[in-house]
């Protein structure tokens, strides 16, 4: 895969994460939930100041500590997809890794710059995009959009090491974003059908 093709399939994938985030964001009220098929899944919209798959952190500083993670990380993939790119990696490699620097820019992207252009999502009110009196949060502060959820079975009267206050416990349960899910395909992707370039 030529440098010019993996840019734009960067570019792509990051382009379809922030247009489903924005669509959520500018049109959902915190906790809405829409049905895309019934029983398994949801669109649900959330916000998350922490990791992935709704995870916290420790107040403002791990939420700082998070996004400068996030940059340092894309920086450094950045460079070994030069370096793959340079040495003729299977295009397989280069899908992976492209997955995997769109998606954690995408979940940059939310932190560094959401609360700056965006009022605050409540219960009762859609976020205002550039609202007069500026955003709700500083840069590098921003809450990351999250939407999909496949709830896919619900085990009734379940251990009570595995169920919730209700005492079920339900597969799939975290909500999540499409970065999330490039992150997730890619990493699962090169280990089971690429580890022997790595290795």
């Amino acid at each position: 895969m030529t440098p010019k093709k993996a840019t734009i399939l960067i570019l792509c994938l990051l382009l379809f994460d922030q247009v489903t985030k924005l669509l959520v964001k500018c049109n959902m009220t915190i906790g809405e939930s829409i049905t895309v098929f019934p029983d398994w899944f949801f669109i649900n919209f959330i916000e998350n100041p922490g990791a992935a798959f709704g995870m916290q952190l420790g107040g403002d500083h791990g939420k700082l500590l998070l996004s400068l993670f996030r940059i340092v990380a894309v920086v450094l993939l950045s460079w070994y997809m030069h370096h793959l790119l340079r040495h003729k990696a299977p295009s397989g490699v280069v899908v992976g890794i492209s997955m995997i620097i769109a998606g954690a820019l995408g979940n940059i992207i939310d932190s560094a710059f959401y609360g700056l252009i965006f009022s605050e999502s409540t219960f009762t009110t859609v976020a205002t995009l550039f609202p007069p009196g500026g955003g709700y949060a500083g840069f590098l502060h921003g809450k990351v959009v999250d939407m999909l959820y496949f709830p896919l079975f619900t085990l009734q009267n379940a251990p009570s090491w595995l169920a919730g206050p209700d005492g079920t416990w339900t597969f799939f349960s975290p909500v999540f974003n499409v970065a999330d899910s490039y992150i997730t395909i890619a990493v699962i992707y090169l280990l089971l059908f690429q580890w022997k370039y790595f290795k």
